[in-house]
């Protein structure tokens, strides 16, 4: 079963107050690690395939999901880097992290009523950030096993 790797990011256009958000398709390939490996590199050259035409380019989640697009794996991209979101380990744990990021969204909703684009921006990061622990159930075990890997660090 082939995993697609991907980053979501944003731009923010000289002609718009809000950032756009993009997605760029890193590759495929067939093991949880590989799909891990082919992140980082990428993320760690700052290379990101199609970036090239969008200056101002700010990549925030790697992410690894499956044929059926269900998550296996996703990490906030820091400095070059990749910091991959441990999954939940229950659904009770999984709709406690979906009703925290759906009130954060809502907060981020408000904020942009208001007119405060940085604040809703930070809420929608911190919402995406906690929705990157939504493992599919199918991955979970898997995604938990590979963060305690030295080289999956």
């Amino acid at each position: 079963m082939p995993l697609r790797v991907f980053c979501l990011g944003s731009i923010s256009p000289d002609d718009a107050d809000a950032p756009r958000g993009h997605c760029f398709a890193l590759g495929e390939v067939t093991f949880p690690e590989e799909a891990m490996r082919l992140a980082a590199r990428v993320v760690s050259k700052g290379d990101y395939p199609g970036a090239v035409a969008l200056p101002g380019f700010r990549p925030h989640l790697a992410v690894i999901e499956d044929r059926a697009h269900d998550l296996v794996l996703a990490g906030a991209i820091r400095a070059g880097v990749i910091l991959w979101q441990p999954p939940v380990s229950s659904d009770a744990e999984a709709r406690r992290i979906v009703t925290e990021a759906s009130g954060l969204r809502g907060e981020a909703f408000a904020a942009d009523g208001r007119g405060d684009r940085k604040v809703a921006s930070t809420l929608r990061d911190r919402a995406s950030l906690l929705e990157a622990r939504l493992v599919d159930p199918v991955w979970r075990e898997e995604a938990a096993a590979l963060l305690s890997l030295p080289q999956a660090a």
